[in-house]
């Protein structure tokens, strides 16, 4: 066996078995599942990267295009491993939230769900025909005919706290519209 045949058998164990924990109701098994599938993730990558070579930089130009390495590979690895990390991350959050609040950290159905599982076709269809009927035709999604303010452009002058620091490019010219004054002598006649 090569060691690209171990490595694509050991990536797809770690696909079952990360997918299989991922089924399970705990969420600590779920953490687990995805990990399993982050790394399976990430042996797929090493597997498509193919046989290592050179670095394209690493002695200017002498080495042949067919023996460097395809750094694609290794920046999309990289990637993978970021945001395993994050969604493992927010994953061990919600765990612990879960075990603050109900001491476990198994994920239960509610009503709602056992009410949907013990449906029969039958009223699954009646249930779709109900909700795409509506009895209330003035029902609407859009905002027409609702009265809107318009947005509303504050001005220096609109409040005394505010202040326009904005950096000014031009001339400024005065509102009575008598002469442009510049910026840096003030207010001088």
């Amino acid at each position: 066996m090569s060691i690209s045949l171990v490595l694509i058998i050991v990536m797809a164990v770690l696909f079952a078995c990360g997918v299989y924990a991922m089924l399970e109701r705990s969420l600590t098994r779920v953490l687990i599942g995805f990990l399993l599938l982050g790394n399976a993730a990430n042996l797929l990558l090493l597997v498509v990267m193919g046989a290592p070579g050179r670095a394209p930089f690493y002695d200017g130009g002498e080495t042949d295009a067919a023996d460097m390495s395809d750094a694609l590979p290794q920046a999309l690895t990289l990637t993978a491993i970021v945001i395993t990390f994050g969604i493992s991350a927010f994953l061990l959050a919600l765990i612990y939230r879960s075990w603050q609040l109900g001491q476990a950290d198994t994920v239960v159905d509610d009503a709602d769900d056992v009410a949907l599982r013990t449906r029969t076709a039958v009223e699954v269809e009646d249930a779709m025909d109900e909700e795409s009927r509506s009895d209330d035709d003035d029902v609407t999604t859009d905002f027409v005919g609702d009265v809107a303010n318009p947005i509303r452009v504050l001005h220096q002058g609109d409040l005394s706290s505010l202040v326009d620091d904005a950096p000014v490019d031009r001339v400024a010219v005065r509102r009575d519209g008598d002469r442009p004054r510049d910026p840096e002598d003030g207010d001088r006649p």
